[in-house]
């Protein structure tokens, strides 16, 4: 096979890129490793910001863009911080105006593949590449095939084989927390269970150091044909409920040990205990989640490295810049990637591939130092560290110039 460029992973920032690819004529193929769109289903939804949102719009082609807008879940955006006896510290309001959405990653992955069936090839396990002297690359696949391409895209997320063979000083490693996430069904019986402000919009908690929980409410959105539908079963891949995500985290050493062994049952008893003394409204989002929901999440990080010589062989989204998910960007950074590699790839040049890699390492690497200093902030050990920012917050809410300067 050969094909102009070669994408390697069929997430959201290879499926992106290819959409944008495609629209411009461009010869492109996609190469995942599941077998068919319906393995390894995510079933948590995951918010789309203004950065996400512009990108997507570049990339799709427009009715697939509304497609994309009919499918988002309409809920507050409002973000609060809380402590866990549910005080108010303070809500910063999202202008009306801005581009938030909330979709279901199985509903974005059925919008990123429409269209695509003929460049998207499923079960196609990517092993490793070769140069070949005229250029070119010659990419292998663990079932035996190869693919020649002029231009080589790493889109096979945080550990990608991709990076690992073509920057192997770029590392993953792990930060040394962990959370458990599930999801509480909301319903009109269940909403009436808990505060309002848990389903207004996405809140942080602020417990005693050492914890730190996060909880954000995704209304359902109504399905486009057979986008936004699924055949997989099960609470956690209900692609048509309301829910509030919830994930409470902590270093490692504050969990009991066997977590990795632990059923979704089991993780989710551990949470009760851990939270048993915060307001009864965050226990409640534990305790009534299904158990099926509930699931482990290490928090693993990129290292940021130094420039590297650019080639017809480069990387996006996780692939080369992966970061926790506290302050939920990854998947938006992801999707500048590829409205970014998309225009750069138009010219086609190594030095256009440059000048992309040269702007994502500056904007993707301080969202990876961003995101890691939010996730060691979150389980922070340090007492007067989180009795300063709870100060702070509160005063924030007192002075509205403050609350906009920290918050803009």
């Amino acid at each position: 096979m050969r094909t102009h460029i070669a994408v390697i992973g069929g997430g959201i920032g290879g499926l992106c890129l290819a959409q944008g690819l495609h629209g411009k004529g461009v010869d492109v193929a996609v190469f995942e490793r599941d077998r068919t769109p319906s393995d390894r289903l995510q079933g948590y939804r995951v918010h789309i910001d203004p950065q996400g949102a512009r990108a997507l719009r570049e990339c799709l082609p427009e009715p697939l863009w509304r497609t994309f807008l009919a499918t988002t879940g309409q809920g507050g955006q409002d973000f609060g911080f809380l402590t866990e006896r549910l005080g108010e510290l303070l809500v910063v309001e999202t202008p009306p105006d801005a581009e938030h959405y909330s979709v279901s990653r199985i509903t974005l992955r059925q919008v990123l593949l429409s269209g695509l069936e003929e460049i998207v090839h499923f079960g196609k396990m990517y092993e490793r590449y070769e140069r070949n002297p005229d250029g070119t690359t010659t990419l292998h696949f663990a079932d035996g095939s190869t693919c020649v391409a002029d231009i080589v895209v790493g889109a096979d997320g945080g550990t990608s084989r991709v990076r690992r063979q073509y920057l192997p000083h770029a590392e993953r490693i792990d930060t040394g927390i962990t959370t458990v996430a599930g999801k509480f069904p909301l319903t009109p019986r269940t909403r009436a269970l808990i505060a309002p402000r848990l389903a207004d919009g996405p809140n942080m908690i602020l417990p005693p150091p050492g914890f730190g929980m996060f909880c954000a409410p995704h209304d359902v959105a109504r399905a486009v044909g057979e986008i936004g539908r699924t055949e997989q079963a099960g609470a956690l891949m209900d692609n048509n409920a309301s829910y509030i995500l919830w994930a409470v985290g902590a270093s490692v050493e504050r969990f009991p040990g066997g977590l990795a062994r632990m059923s979704g049952q089991e993780l989710r008893a551990t949470v009760s205990a851990l939270v048993a003394t915060w307001h009864p409204d965050l226990r409640r989002l534990v305790e009534l989640s299904d158990p099926d929901t509930v699931s482990l999440l290490p928090i693993r990080t990129s290292v940021p490295v130094e420039a590297w010589e650019p080639s017809t062989i480069t990387l996006l989204g996780d692939a080369i810049h992966s970061m926790t998910p506290m302050r939920g960007i990854g998947a938006n950074v992801a999707l500048r990637d590829a409205a970014l590699l998309c225009a750069a790839l138009g010219d086609g040049t190594v030095e256009a591939i440059g000048r992309y890699e040269q702007e994502m390492r500056q904007y993707g690497f301080a969202a990876v130092r961003d995101s890691l200093k939010a996730a060691q902030s979150f389980v922070s050990e340090n007492r007067l560290a989180r009795m300063g920012f709870k100060a702070f917050l509160r005063t924030a809410a007192r002075l509205p110039g403050l609350k906009e300067k920290a918050f803009a």
